[in-house]
């Protein structure tokens, strides 16, 4: 019943946010432009790039602006304002002590229970943001190497990536709209029927254009993502050096491959691997990580020596 709950607050909230969208969009393109003279009403090419932008842009920031909101509530988490054991004492210390060394705001701590060694960071901006760390993290680190992890979340805040990866989604979301929406309207106009342009071709046509051009633009998003772990990496050894952070990573590395969710996926890269799919270190998969491989991480942070 809870998971439900979950899930139906979830569809009304996206239902919400397209609504909202919606009519946001044809406020700023009936009513609002033009009183300052900018008329795109008549023009299927502005119109079709204005509402991408709004659809593009808002539903990028929208989902920023609730990260915060839907992590919290993805995990069965605690947040920690008053931290008794030694471990929480560690963690809150450690965020604290690098917000203030940025000048920022305290981001919130939290904990939650999975015996994954994990940890992430996220928010809106770098003084509302949050930081939550695994207990399998927690337990399994030393008190050394859980400090560098922490670091290299608090990298990502004090970095900014969060707002600069929406922004490039809301700038990549903005294309496939506009691109699948003029390339379908040809479509459909090409087909059309005594000067009847067929709406059924243009749906079927601007979905599947979607789909495709957002896998394309997903390999640019995570070429992206790849290159800011590096730098939350480089943020953390500069912070408390890199030996800890590499052991860190080390250790993270083994513990996850004794986990069964990896030894299932390493099952089924294997059953995948005759076929020439992808490879573990590069290919389709290289191209679709959101995180470079532990190897690559370690040798750049070797190099900062």
């Amino acid at each position: 019943m809870k998971s439900f709950k979950g899930i139906a607050l979830l569809v009304i909230t996206n239902i919400l946010i397209m609504v909202t969208l919606a009519i946001s969009a044809n406020i700023l393109v009936y009513f609002i432009l033009p009183m300052f003279g900018i008329d795109v009403r008549g023009s299927f090419e502005a119109r079709q790039l204005m509402f991408a932008a709004v659809f593009g842009f808002g539903g990028a920031f929208i989902s920023l602006w609730m990260s915060k909101w839907f992590a919290k509530r993805g995990y069965k988490m605690q947040q920690v304002t008053n931290p008794t054991t030694p471990k929480e004492k560690l963690v809150y210390n450690t965020v604290k002590a690098l917000a203030e060394r940025e000048g920022i705001k305290m981001p919130e701590v939290w904990v939650y229970w999975d015996d994954v060694p994990n940890a992430f960071a996220t928010g809106p901006s770098r003084n509302n943001s949050m930081v939550a760390v695994s207990s399998g993290l927690a337990t399994s680190l030393s008190d050394a190497e859980l400090k560098a992890v922490l670091a290299h979340e608090v990298g990502h805040i004090a970095n900014g990536d969060m707002v600069a990866t929406t922004l490039l989604q809301g700038l990549m979301n903005t294309m496939v709209y506009f691109a699948a929406s003029i390339i379908a309207r040809f479509v459909a106009n090409a087909v059309a029927r005594d000067g009847e342009p067929s709406h059924m071709v243009y749906f079927i046509v601007d979905i599947v254009l979607q789909i495709m051009l957002s896998i394309l633009a997903s390999i640019v998003i995570f070429a992206f993502s790849r290159k800011r772990e590096f730098k939350a990496d480089a943020y953390a050894a500069d912070a408390l050096g890199a030996d800890a952070m590499i052991s860190a990573l080390q250790k993270i590395d083994a513990l996850s491959r004794q986990s069964v969710e990896w030894q299932q996926r390493e099952a089924r890269e294997d059953a995948l691997a005759t076929m020439k799919i992808y490879g573990a270190h590069g290919g389709m998969k290289g191209l679709f990580a959101t995180h470079p491989t532990i190897e690559d991480r370690i040798a750049a942070l070797r190099n900062r020596r």
